[in-house]
């Protein structure tokens, strides 16, 4: 009979124990997870294609700048007033500074309006990420919980915009040096046959061609290669710069909010502008240097130095 009621009471106190509740899982459940990624979180698909937010914000910033400039098309005046006397204003300075660089009113023309639309491209997706919509967004479950996926994110603060952006600058600045110098002169710059052909032609009259055409040839190749530095250095740069704001701000105002970022607020302001318009000067010497020929120049210093010694 003791036995019984032992039994019976280790019985009841192993059954009256409390079962364990699975919190942690709940838990994770209702964290919101939101940080700073190097890539870009994409916000919906069509198909196959992934819609990043950086996608998203840079195809909002292109749609607002064709709305801008067809309005401004139609409503042009011969006495210009309000934006567009501030956009007159911009392309006649604008155009005075790359006259600077350039050193060729020609040049200037060609080349200005494709500049002037990187900058402003470029100048308006470092902003656009510094406006207050970073609680608009969606929710998506993860491993560790629930992940918050803003919906705008500033498109150069993605390293595929910033390629895309530098391939676009390269390659349209060796199509304008076809145009201006033609074709031929520009592959000179990267594969030097004509150096090569002095080797059989100047030979006798000059034997030093056979040590300065090799290295003039082998400089053709190095320009090739700095084409792909061109593309690394201005899509890194302009990345790192706009990225490195992004984190700054989350950083500051994970600390102290709305008091501590607002000092960094101003500086991204300047940061983004200046990337904007390194970026573009940039690209307006990458022209200036495809439409400038060489041969001519040599030719030109050649000259000038016949003339300073006839006259000595």
């Amino acid at each position: 009979m003791t036995t019984l009621q032992t039994n019976n009471l280790t019985q009841k106190t192993e059954t009256s124990e409390p079962e364990p509740q699975a919190t942690s899982g709940v838990n994770n459940h209702l964290a919101i997870i939101h940080e700073s990624n190097l890539y870009a979180e994409p916000i919906a698909h069509v198909g196959n294609f992934a819609v990043t937010n950086t996608i998203f914000t840079s195809w909002i910033v292109a749609i607002l700048l064709i709305i801008v400039s067809v309005s401004i098309k139609k409503k042009i005046k011969e006495i210009p007033s309000g934006i567009q006397n501030i956009f007159e204003v911009l392309v006649e300075e604008g155009e005075k500074l790359c006259d600077q660089i350039t050193g060729s009113r020609k040049i200037t023309e060609t080349a200005f309006p494709v500049v002037l639309t990187i900058f402003i491209v470029v100048l308006i997706n470092n902003w656009f990420g510094l406006l207050p919509l970073g609680g608009l967004g969606i929710l998506q479950t993860a491993e560790h919980g629930r992940v918050f996926i803003p919906f705008f994110r500033s498109g150069t603060s993605d390293i595929n915009g910033t390629l895309a952006l530098a391939i676009v600058s390269v390659i349209s600045a060796n199509i304008f040096g076809i145009v201006s110098i033609g074709i031929w002169k520009t592959l000179n710059r990267y594969v030097n046959l004509k150096t090569l052909g002095n080797i059989f032609t100047k030979v006798r009259k000059d034997p030093m061609v056979l040590i300065v055409s090799p290295i003039m040839f082998a400089v053709g190749l190095i320009e090739t290669i700095s084409e792909v530095a061109k593309v690394i250095s201005l899509s890194f740069r302009l990345f790192g710069n706009i990225f490195a704001g992004e984190v700054l701000l989350a950083s500051m105002g994970a600390i102290l909010a709305y008091i501590l970022p607002t000092p960094f607020y101003f500086l991204e302001i300047f940061v983004g502008a200046i990337q904007a318009f390194i970026f573009a000067v940039l690209t307006l010497v990458y022209y200036t240097i495809s439409a400038t020929d060489e041969e001519y120049e040599e030719e030109h210093d050649k000259g000038e130095g016949e003339i300073i010694e006839a006259t000595y």
